[in-house]
């Protein structure tokens, strides 16, 4: 008899402990943001995977990066994974630092993000923030940014300001991701001078030919930087589970590229092709899904495996 309560007990005691990960039925909905760039759609899509099999929902909205991080302020969003440091420091200072928004774990690293140029404006001699202004016609005096409120573009629009290398009567073209990308390969199409933001992990690392980052910019864009998942003020506390899904979260540079790499070469949506890099790559499950639960309380890497 005394056999059986101490088993009782001990089932007991699992079945508590199984419980008490369970995130509660509020935590199913992950309200995400995708500011409209490769690498977070591509990160975004693998979250929502992991989300699905757990038995959560992934809802991504298209959002500028202000908006997102007011967003998260506002409790309207769960996570963000697009937190680019140092190139995000105004919105880290503003929004972390002051405790309004949570930097919650790093998920890469080794990440570049500042001005590039093609493999013969290099050659030309544009290695360096400084030497734009000596081909300031060939450049027609502009610089190509992304969207409107993104925070590279708001250090590019800092130095012109500031006419920090000369770039004072320069302007800067802001517009999306695509659009730039397009503008770009507009210009190399007929060997015209095109600088513009650029940063890996991204595809175009590949599809621009001989493409370098300038030296210079390190006061706004670092050296190196890393990229951190952020979260509303207490969603950890609220959504353990999911949160401890994100806090395990960590790509890498090839993934990323791969998974975008297979989406813009092969025409695939980000989610089939960050389901067949999981599929390549299941080990990574291991590391992601440590300590994590479905969202009733199961055994979480069992069920996204059986998913898969």
């Amino acid at each position: 008899m005394k056999t059986l309560s101490v088993a009782l007990m001990a089932s007991i005691l699992t079945l508590g402990s199984a419980a008490a990960q369970a995130d509660p039925q509020s935590c199913k909905t992950v309200k995400m943001a995708d500011p409209g760039w490769s690498d977070i759609a591509a990160t975004n899509a693998v979250a929502g995977l992991l989300l699905d099999g757990l038995g959560y929902s992934a809802k991504v909205d298209t959002l500028a990066v202000p908006i997102a991080y007011g967003g998260l302020k506002d409790g309207q969003l769960d996570v963000f994974l697009g937190n680019w440091m140092p190139a995000q420091q105004g919105f880290h200072d503003k929004f972390i630092a002051s405790g309004e928004v949570t930097q919650l774990s790093k998920n890469l690293e080794g990440t570049e993000f500042t001005l590039a140029v093609p493999d013969y404006v290099w050659e030309a001699g544009v290695h360096d923030f400084a030497d734009l202004e000596k081909f300031a016609d060939k450049f027609g005096k502009k610089i190509y940014g992304i969207g409107a409120g993104a925070p590279a573009n708001l250090s590019l629009q800092e130095i012109i300001k500031n006419n920090e290398f000369s770039l004072g009567n320069w302007k800067l073209v802001e517009s999306s991701e695509q659009a730039m990308l397009a503008e770009v390969n507009r210009n190399v199409k007929r060997k015209a001078f095109v600088v513009f933001l650029g940063w890996t992990p991204h595809p175009m690392n590949v599809q621009i030919k001989g493409m370098h980052y300038l030296k210079g910019g390190e006061k706004y864009f670092g050296a190196t930087g890393s990229v951190y998942t952020v979260t509303r003020k207490g969603y950890a506390q609220a959504c353990p589970n999911a949160a401890q899904l994100f806090s395990n979260l960590s790509f890498t540079l090839d993934m990323e590229n791969t998974i975008m790499s297979e989406v813009v070469s092969n025409k695939v949506s980000n989610h089939d092709a960050a389901k067949a890099w999981i599929k390549a790559n299941p080990a990574v499950l291991e590391q992601w899904l440590k300590g994590v639960k479905t969202l009733d309380g199961q055994d979480g890497l069992a069920a996204v495996k059986s998913g898969l």
